[in-house]
């Protein structure tokens, strides 16, 4: 249960195109990634990153030969390859199943509270908090749980949350090809929270709008459904 609205229907959120100017760190819209970031496979990126992580460990002084550390950077070079960096494999993009809307449902769905786990492209600290989702059928709905992987699809990766935002909405257009489209991201992101100005309770919510979810009122009644409680 969300003890308070994450937003109201005056209050401007904060979009994509407002945030991204043109001294804006993270203005492009495609993730930054090589042409030719696959040339090598999963295991020879986890060798060379294993290789380099200890040479960090080690600049910073730790013992290579402790127990507790001497296994640390092959496990980080899987967790980066294997899981929280997944997403940038374009091969583990999820397959969207779409379903008939055989109901007629001509109305909003919303899934909201998707998890997200992400991690800040500028220091490499996490990013966590929720997303919710919501769009406009035109003929097609997807299954509730591909909602929730293509969040964590774009979420696994280095990552801006402004970016986050509107990939997210963007897939969902080219997958759905929906009335209309709304993503809302609201996190904590540790880079603030761990270092610099150490605000713990400062939180960042972004929003990407697509279709029939910019007419104000229709936008409104998508605030409103996300804000109620479970």
């Amino acid at each position: 249960m969300l003890e308070k609205p994450l937003f109201t229907e005056n209050q401007q959120l904060v979009s994509l195109e407002d945030l991204l100017g043109d001294d804006h760190t993270g203005s492009g819209l495609d993730t930054p990634v090589r042409k030719d970031a696959f040339r090598l496979t999963d295991d020879e990126k986890i060798a060379l990153i294993t290789g380099k992580f200890r040479e960090i460990l080690d600049i910073l002084g730790m013992d290579l030969n402790d127990d507790s550390i001497k296994g640390t950077p092959k496990r980080v070079a899987k967790m980066y390859v294997k899981e929280i960096f997944g997403g940038l494999n374009p091969a583990l993009k999820p397959e969207a199943t779409l379903f008939d809307n055989s109901y007629k449902y001509s109305q909003m769905l919303v899934e909201k509270n998707i998890t997200v786990h992400s991690t800040c492209e500028h220091h490499f600290v996490p990013i966590i908090g929720k997303a919710h989702v919501a769009y406009i059928s035109s003929g097609k709905v997807i299954g509730l749980s591909k909602l929730n992987r293509i969040v964590d699809y774009y979420s696994r990766r280095p990552q801006v949350q402004e970016r986050l935002t509107s990939q997210i909405a963007d897939a969902l257009v080219d997958i759905l090809q929906p009335g209309g489209v709304i993503v809302i991201i609201d996190c904590e992101h540790l880079c603030m929270s761990m270092r610099g100005v150490r605000k713990s309770q400062a939180r960042t919510t972004t929003s990407a709008v697509r279709g029939q979810l910019l007419n104000p009122a229709t936008r409104a009644e998508a605030i409103s459904l996300i804000n109620q409680s479970r």
